[in-house]
Parts: C-alpha cells; structure tokens; sequence
C-alpha cells in the first residue's frame, strides 16, 4: 500500500497510533473524525499490510541498567550477497546488538549497541563482533548523551508534501 493510496484518515491513524499506541480504538476513531468500527477495519488492514508492523513499549535502557550504549562500523572483506546475509543473521541473533544498517560508503554496516556496562561491551567486541568471520574493521563510538531519539516518521512532512503535488 503506496502513500499515494493512502487517504488523509490512514495517514491520520499512522500518525495518531506513531504518538501513542496504548489509546483504545473508540479514542483513535474519536481523534481521526470516524466512528469506531471502520476505524478498526482501516487499523487491521493497514497492519495486514505491513504499515504497521506491531506495537511495544519505550523502555529506558539506562535505567533499566544498560549504561553504555555503542555505534560500531562494521567493515567486511566481502560484499558478495551470501557474506552480507550470514552477517545480518549474526546481528540478529546478537542481544546487545539492538540495530543493524547496511550503507553505502566507507563502513557496509553500523551497529546500535547497548550493554549494562563497558566491559560487557568489551566482551562482545573482542570474543564475537572481531571474531566474526568476514569482518575486516570495526570502528566504535561510545555515546555520552542524545539530543534525539524519535521513532516513526514525520507524518507532517508527507502531509505537506502531498499538500503541494496536488
């Protein structure tokens, strides 16, 4: 499903669901201007179709005691398709690894890494990420604070954009 086939009340929905996922469908159906029951219809379509790919809780990594948080720029010897897959699979069975992006450039990927504390890092550095086969380079970051963290998209902007073409 296109943005382009989406009408202003999906969107509205993907934007309203974005900022709070907890709300019920009556006060989803009340802030969109639908009543309830098409409301839910167009919620279940859009996750059958995959924009909405699920619902969770924002946690705090710190204090829940994962201190250290870690970007490592991953690169590889090879690029061969088969190389690229068996890394991502490793990243996905890696706990501490919480993100995974391949790019285009320098690096073939960057890690989102959190750990309770240094150490722990560490360990996972040196006896899993540097062992890996394939992986030529790595280059870490440790981040000391963010100014941002904001999941989803800004729904504003499609909006405006969508506003303007047509």
């Amino acid at each position: 499903m296109a943005t382009t086939r989406l009408d202003p009340i999906d969107r509205k929905i993907l934007s309203e669901l974005q900022a709070d996922g907890r709300m019920t469908n009556v006060e989803l159906a009340k802030r969109v201007g639908i009543s309830a029951p098409p409301c839910l219809r167009r919620v279940r379509t859009l996750e059958e179709a995959g924009l909405i790919r699920g619902y969770h809780a924002e946690v705090n990594a710190r204090e829940l005691g994962f201190e250290v948080q870690v970007f490592a720029m991953v690169g590889l010897d090879s690029q061969a398709e088969v190389e690229l897959s068996a890394f991502e699979e490793r990243c996905r069975n890696w706990p501490l690894v919480r993100e995974c992006h391949m790019l285009n450039g320098e690096v073939d990927f960057i890690l989102k890494c959190v750990a309770p504390d240094l150490s722990s890092f560490q360990s996972f550095l040196t006896g899993e990420l540097l062992t890996t086969p394939n992986v030529a380079s790595v280059k870490t970051s440790l981040v000391i604070r963010c100014a941002k963290d904001q999941a989803g998209v800004p729904f504003d902007v499609l909006e405006e954009r969508l506003s303007r073409s047509a």
